[in-house]
């Protein structure tokens, strides 16, 4: 029987300039340890060398290195990546520091210091300067104030000034990949900003919705999401529809990447709908006649949500309402306009005709998501993507092991291994957790049915140790579904171990596997995968009490697959009934041999 498929997408970003140092992976963790430590001799003629290649002071230079290099979420193999990041965030930084020209003189001149040290490199200091600043504007608005005839106009310069140089500091820790520090000053900044000035205080919202989408996407902080979803609904408020229609359709499409995001990691499916409704309001004004990019980005983010949401469905409704969207997307991302948007989406669509092809009895949907997910790969190359080509890897390995499933040769399930076995160079445990944590789920998956269809235990054995791994990550806590349904996944090859082998320990096992995602997997949650877990949990208890001749055990065995035959039936689940319902006399059989009937 199939085990249970869960897919994590990787949702991307804004796709940022990659900078060559020009120096191989092991030559620039030296130089990035250098600068923790402090660089002398030829380790600081290469830092030299990079501070020319990234445009930036020497000290600077320094300082940028030693911010990757403490930063403890970021692994080896991610230097590189994460110094461009920094880099890009510091160039920001710099333009806008460059724009910041406060009225007020002490201010001013406060502002020219800490463009000077952040130029240098020098943060802390760079974040003494623009307090002071904000204090020193904030000091003038009071005294203002007292000045009648002026008080207003003057006030309201000084709280813009105080806003802009709090928003600075937050680029600052925006730079440094303080996500939630940023999140704070942007919002501190917002306050600042008085009455009558509404596309400001919406502009510092945005920036803050903006840094607490970064730290829960990235970081998989759920309470952040949430907060980013209250700070996007507050900045609807500061650009009304009939006055700024672009920006409240930006503030919508904001909304409904952290609702999506959120409800791709709940039970439920309200945030998903919500996210669907913001997509939608945002394409009222983002038409494909005004911006016709980014009609097309927010068609391809409406198709995610309604694939999501397809998913948790049964019927196929909202799975073609994805792939509509999806190919209208697709009128517009062009390959020959810009070709990693087009793989992107063409990516996406492969999802949805696989999960429109497992819903159906022929092959024709899934072998048309294997010719999608082969052409993404041609533009979606591991050199300029690599975690969407590892995303697509993954994607392409699930299509073709449900390929493999209804095929008698073992092909396609190896090559499903292999595409599977790839993305996990790229999806890495430090890099990216819970997108590795879904691709060894999967790869367990494909080394099952590999295995069920081989005499030996090796690839069950492997695919044991995938599931193992995969719930390092997929803990009950962070994704409680994806947690049950891993469980439910290593319960069935747990229980075709243990029918090859003597004993029931691996039996036991697998019982106690099943009895696990039950705990998520509820009857009144998820009556169908309650009903697959409940089954799969009796068909082991069937074979240990045949091998104990325990009638109790084979009584509660028959109990159980009875009752999941019936619940699956009624739900539409014919196939996954028809597999229960055969093993029925089986059971019966040794109930009724065990009772000495």
């Amino acid at each position: 029987m199939s085990s249970l498929l869960n897919v994590s997408l990787n949702l991307g970003g804004t796709t940022e300039q990659r900078i060559d140092t020009g120096l191989s992976p092991e030559e620039l963790k030296q130089a990035i340890e250098a600068a923790v430590k402090g660089a002398t001799g030829p380790l600081l003629d290469r830092i030299m060398e990079i501070s020319k290649k990234l445009g930036v002071t020497e000290d600077a230079a320094k300082t940028l290195l030693r911010i990757v290099g403490e930063d403890p979420n970021v692994s080896d193999d991610m230097l590189a990546e994460a110094l461009s990041r920094v880099a890009n965030d510091y160039k920001r930084l710099q333009a806008q520091l460059a724009a910041l020209n406060p009225e007020n003189p002490t201010a001013r001149k406060l502002v020219d210091e800490a463009r000077s040290e952040i130029d240098a490199g020098h943060f802390e200091r760079a974040h003494e300067l623009l307090q002071q600043a904000t204090q020193a504007q904030i000091a003038a608005a009071q005294q203002a104030r007292k000045l009648k005839e002026q008080a207003q106009a003057a006030e309201d310069a000084q709280m813009l000034g105080a806003a802009s140089s709090t928003a600075v500091e937050g680029d600052v820790a925006l730079t440094e990949r303080r996500y939630l520090e940023a999140a704070g000053l942007f919002g501190q900044a917002a306050g600042y900003v008085p009455s009558g000035h509404a596309s400001e205080r919406g502009e510092y919202l945005l920036r803050k919705a903006a840094a607490l989408y970064r730290q829960g996407d990235e970081r998989g902080d759920n309470g952040a999401l949430s907060s980013s979803i209250d700070v996007f609904g507050h900045a609807l408020a500061e650009y009304p529809r009939s006055q700024a229609s672009l920006a409240w359709a930006a503030t919508q499409i904001g909304l409904g990447n952290s609702l999506r995001t959120l409800g791709d990691r709940e039970s439920g499916t309200a945030r998903l709908e919500e996210a669907v409704a913001a997509y939608g309001a945002a394409l009222e004004e983002w038409t494909r006649e005004r911006v016709p990019l980014d009609w097309a980005a927010t068609q391809n983010n409406l198709g995610i949500a309604l694939r999501m949401l397809g998913e948790r469905e049964r019927g196929t409704v909202r799975l073609d309402e994805a792939a509509r969207a999806y190919r209208a997307a697709l009128e517009e991302r062009t390959r020959e306009r810009v070709p990693v948007d087009w793989a992107t989406t063409q990516t996406h669509l492969g999802i949805v005709l696989w999960r429109l092809g497992e819903r159906e009895s022929g092959t024709a949907r899934l072998e048309e998501a294997v010719a999608a997910f082969r052409a993404a790969l041609e533009e979606m190359a591991r050199e300029r993507v690599p975690l969407g080509w590892a995303q697509t890897q993954n994607n392409l390995g699930v299509a073709l092991m449900r390929l493999g499933e209804r095929e008698s040769g073992t092909a396609q399930l190896e090559e499903a291994v292999a595409a599977l076995s790839a993305a996990l160079e790229e999806f890495t445990r430090e890099r990216v957790p819970l997108d590795w944590a879904t691709t060894q789920n999967n790869l367990g998956n494909a080394l099952e049915e590999l295995g069920e269809r081989e005499s030996g235990t090796a690839r069950l054995e492997e695919s044991v140790a995938a599931y193992r791994a995969a719930l390092e990550e997929r803990t009950r806590e962070r994704v409680p579904l994806d947690w049950a349904a891993t469980q439910n996944n290593l319960g069935g090859t747990l229980g075709t171990l243990g029918e090859r082998e003597s004993g029931t320990a691996r039996l036991e096992e697998a019982v106690a596997a099943y009895r696990a995602a039950l705990e998520e997997f509820t009857r009144e949650r998820v009556p169908l995968d309650w009903a697959a877990s409940f089954g799969n949990q009796g068909v082991a208890l069937m074979v240990i009490a045949d091998r104990t001749n325990d009638a109790a055990v084979a009584e509660t065995a028959v109990r159980q697959i009875e009752t999941a035959t019936e619940t699956l039936r009624s739900g539409g689940q014919e196939p996954w009934s028809a597999y229960f319902d055969a093993q029925l006399p089986n059971a019966r059989a040794i109930r009724d041999r065990l009772k000495g009937q």
